[in-house]
Formats: structure tokens, sequence, C-alpha cells
């Protein structure tokens, strides 16, 4: 899995590029979706329960589905009002802000694979490009030589290509603001 500090990058991103505190997502939406694509790791519980890691309730099952980003988004949406957003965006936000989690953990070196498509199936999917390092679970296993190299992997393979890409359309807004404006 990608970090709990990589995973909201991806929802952050996607609020600096299309207006962060403007009415088009504001604030309140936008760390809600940030706390949305940390969700799905909460599965790592079924550890301690027992349940088998190849298991639909075990790590990056159910809840790395698109099912689950819409069960989410669903009941985020409740709460549009208090995020400050109208529920379609609010629902769209938060169902790609949770999705984005299998998203980055599809792209991991390591695991079983996401079970993106649960419940209709349970078969578990890499995407072919695995560049980010696998996370130890556990803060004493991340906590290591290892857990070093990965923050550097997510660092090179997700926050630098965010970071350009929130540069770029911010870049592009100014250039094309300040021509409008001449």
């Amino acid at each position: 899995m990608a970090t709990i500090l990589t995973h909201p990058v991806v929802p952050l991103t996607l609020g600096l590029m299309l207006g962060l505190g403007q009415k088009r997502l504001p604030w309140p939406l936008v760390l809600t979706g940030m706390l949305a694509a940390i969700l799905p790791d909460l599965d790592v519980i079924s550890f301690k329960l027992g349940i088998a890691y190849d298991s639909a309730f075990g790590h990056r099952g159910f809840s790395h589905s698109i099912v689950f980003a819409m069960l989410v988004a669903s009941m985020a949406s409740i709460f549009h009002t208090r995020l400050r957003s109208s529920i379609l965006v609010c629902w769209l936000f938060i169902a790609f802000s949770t999705l984005s989690h299998g998203l980055l953990d599809a792209l991991t070196t390591g695991g079983l694979g996401v079970e993106f498509f649960w419940p209709l199936t349970e078969e578990r999917y890499f995407f072919p490009w695995q560049f980010i390092q696998v996370s130890p679970i556990g803060v004493n296993r991340f906590l290591t030589a290892r857990g070093w190299r990965v923050i550097q992997s997510e660092l090179l393979t997700v926050w630098l290509p965010c970071s350009l890409l929130v540069l770029s359309v911010k870049l592009a807004t100014y250039s094309s603001s300040s021509q409008k404006s001449s």
C-alpha cells in the first residue's frame, strides 16, 4: 500500500487544481476528501481479527472497491451543506477521493492486488506499472530503512508529479488571465 501520508495527496492535488477554497471545492470538502482517501486502510484491522489477507474482507478487499467508494460518497453527501458543496460535486469528489486509494495501491510493488470490482468478483488487480514501493504495515515496521525508502519512492512517484501538475495548472491559469487583462 501507499502510506497514510501519500493517499491524501491525490484529493489535495485535485482541490488545488480546481480552485481550493473557492465555491467549486471548498476547504471542508477537500479535507473530507483527504480523509476519505485514507479510509480504505482501516481494513488493516482485519489482521488483528484473524481475517485472511486474501479474503474479500481482508486488506485491499471490499474497502478498496468502486462500490465502497460510492457508499462513502453517498454517506458524505448527506452532509453536503456542511461541506459547502452541492450534492453532485460532493458525491463526485468524495467518490474519486476514496477510489484514489485503491488506484495508488494498484501501482505498488507488493501485496495481493486490489478488489476494485467487489462484490461482482473477488479478483484482485494491479496496474501493469508498479512503481510505488509498497509500504510496510505498522508503525514499528515503517520507522526503518525500508520505510524511508518507501517515503523516497512516494516523494518521487506521487508527490513530485502531483506538485508539477498543480504548478502547471496554476501557471496556465495565471498566463491565461494575464493575457485577457492585457
